[in-house]
Formats: C-alpha cells, structure tokens, sequence
C-alpha cells in the first residue's frame, strides 16, 4: 500500500506574538515542531505499512526550516519525504496550500491513500485536508478514530460524531483526516534518527509541479487577513454576596447595563 501524508510545521508554543505592520506571526526565536494531529496520521500511516507493505511518503509545503520536520516524520517510520519550498508559495491561505499540495502529490504519483490530521492547531479551520481531495478528485472520509479495514480497493472507517461514531466505506484511492483517538504515536527508534539524518529531502518549486501561478501564494489566496490581534487579558470578575433576591436584582441590572439581556 502506498501511502501519502500531508503534514505542517507549527509554532511549538501559546504565546505568540504578531507583527502589527504585516499581521503575520514572528517566528523568531520561537521552536517549531510537526503538528500534533499530524503525528497521528503518520502512525497510522507507518502502521498500515506494516501490516500490509507498501511505501509512507510524507509531504509538506513551506519555508526551509521544515526540512527539519520532514526528517523528524522519516525517523518515525516514513519512508520519503517531499518539500515543496519556493517563494511563489508564500502567503497562501487554505484553499492555494491545498492546491500546491494536491499538485504535489499528483507529481508523486501512485498512491493508495492519502491521511491528514484533522486540523492544524496553529490555524485550526480543518480546511486542508478536505481541500487536498477536492484538488485530487478523490473521496475524503474525515475525523476517522479507527482504520478497520483497508485493501483491495475498499477501506472501512470509523468516524467520529458528536453521539458516538459512524462505519464508512469508501473507494480507494481515497483521503483521511484522522483524530486523535485513533493511535498512539511511537518515539523515534534510534535507527530512525539515522535513516532521517541521512535521507535526501526532494525539493520541488511551483514550477516542478506545474501549478497555474494565479493560484498559489497570495494570488491564489481568495482570504487575506486584514487584521489579527491577541486579546486583551480578561479583568477580575465581581463575586455578588448577600440574600438570594438582592444577588438576583443586582445581576440583572449588571446584565441589563452591559446590555446583555
């Protein structure tokens, strides 16, 4: 079975800090780290290889310093990673990201399934993955908590919902975003850090993968932010103290002032 996994590199921290003048995050001096709910996917990924054969390959797109991500995902058990590194690619929301990788993983090629994590927790929309199977033209099953079968051209999931879970069958080749409950992620072996130390990172532009340049980047981004901020620190509350009625007439006047009610 060959397998293909998206994964991004993510600020490894809650206390970020913005840029006022271009609304972007400083990363400087600030570690990153593979997103967690892509370390599902590749443990999943690593697992099926396992059981049934067949090739992981990992796929990200950004600045040079994912290479360092990508290694971490080959020490984990894939097998080959794939960069897509150009400066065309800057600035791209979800919907361009998700074309320049669709256009990557069609340059792969063969491929029996695609598996993302469900979402990113630096951007948190869970746009991507969906995204990806839209540019591949290929099914998508999405917050999968268990593989139950996978092969001969089916694959059977469970999906998570808000009441329990759902049994899905799909064709393959097809996409999964998967969820946390699905597994839990092993630790580099030492012989994975070595594989990863020595393995040659493929590097493509957005020429290599012939994408349209009207639709990656900036250009191809149809949301821009305008703005972003952090919140301002929230102030003390007030404890009310005293009979029943008198608590209850001074919240709702509190309410009626703030006009919340």
């Amino acid at each position: 079975m060959k397998i293909v996994v998206g994964i991004k590199q993510v600020p490894d921290t809650t206390d970020v800090r913005i840029n006022p003048e271009t609304n972007t995050l400083i990363r400087e001096g600030v570690e990153s780290i593979i997103n967690p709910f892509d370390l599902y996917a590749i443990e999943e990924a690593v697992r099926l290889k396992e059981a049934h054969g067949g090739e992981v390959t990992v796929i990200s797109m950004g600045p040079p310093q994912v290479e360092s991500a990508l290694r971490e995902a080959i020490s984990l058990g894939a097998d080959r990673a794939v960069h897509l590194c150009d400066r065309a690619f800057a600035g791209a929301d979800t919907w361009a990201t998700s074309y320049a990788l669709a256009r990557g993983i069609r340059k792969i090629g063969d491929y029996d399934l695609v598996i993302c994590g469900k979402q990113a927790i630096d951007g948190d929309t869970a746009q991507v993955g969906p995204g990806i199977a839209v540019g591949l033209d290929i099914p998508q099953l999405t917050y999968v908590k268990k593989i139950e079968e996978a092969g001969e051209g089916k694959i059977r999931v469970q999906r998570m919902t808000e009441e329990g879970y759902q049994v899905l069958e799909g064709d393959l080749p097809c996409l999964l975003t998967v969820v946390k409950e699905i597994n839990e992620p092993r630790l580099p072996s030492l012989k994975g850090k070595m594989k990863a130390k020595k393995a040659e990172i493929v590097v493509w532009t957005a020429e290599d993968i012939e994408a349209e340049p009207e639709l990656i980047g900036l250009d191809g981004s149809p949301t821009q932010v305008v703005k972003i901020f952090s919140p301002p620190p929230r102030e003390g509350g007030e404890i009310l103290q005293g009979d029943p009625e008198e608590i209850t007439d001074r919240l709702v006047s509190a309410l009626e002032k703030n006009k919340i009610i």
